[in-house]
């Protein structure tokens, strides 16, 4: 599943060197990596939820995640320093692309009264972020299986230097913004 990454070599980088008339081929942005995180709010009632969040995530990006642990305390949620909280993949390369190609043309579109992402999601610097509010869009997850719905951020950072030029790698790549 290297659609992307060939796309990327043999289309994007002269339509991006075009547009923002780039004098070098190592300026043109590209995708660095994906992050995709797992929060849970519900880890200290029930610590069954972390192992099946982990399990979900593995099948979804083939690689095995870490636990994320919360940095400070916080009374008001009832969280002590040092326990876990989530669950986190980063995805380079290959499995980068083949994750991204899956999001992209099987998992977004059999979101219902799916329209777009939104384009508001950009940070300043080139990176996006978006929300998926349940894992029963990726193809591997069987409904039978899952304990509860999960959603999940992921993260698509980029070498760009400017949120115009990172939706326009992104939009070049695949992703579906709303119009």
């Amino acid at each position: 599943m290297e659609i992307l990454k060939e796309q990327y070599e043999k289309e994007i980088i002269p339509a991006m060197m075009k547009k923002f008339n780039y004098q070098s081929v190592m300026e043109v942005p590209k995708l660095d990596k994906i992050v995709i995180n797992i929060g849970l709010g519900d880890v200290k009632d029930n610590p069954k939820s972390l192992e099946n969040a982990m399990n979900d995530l593995t099948i979804i990006t083939g690689q095995k995640p870490i636990v994320t642990k919360s940095k400070k305390a916080i009374a008001a949620f009832k969280l002590r320093a040092g326990v876990n909280v989530g669950c986190k993949v980063t995805l380079r390369k290959g499995k980068m692309y083949d994750f991204a190609f899956k999001l992209f043309n099987v998992a977004l579109p059999r979101v219902r009264d799916f329209r777009g992402v939104s384009a508001n999601s950009f940070d300043g610097r080139g990176n996006y972020s978006m929300g998926i509010k349940e894992q029963l869009i990726f193809p591997e997850i069987e409904y039978d299986k899952i304990d509860q719905l999960r959603g999940m951020d992921i993260i698509f950072v980029t070498t760009a230097k400017s949120d115009e030029e990172a939706k326009e790698l992104l939009t070049l790549l695949g992703m579906p913004f709303k119009n």
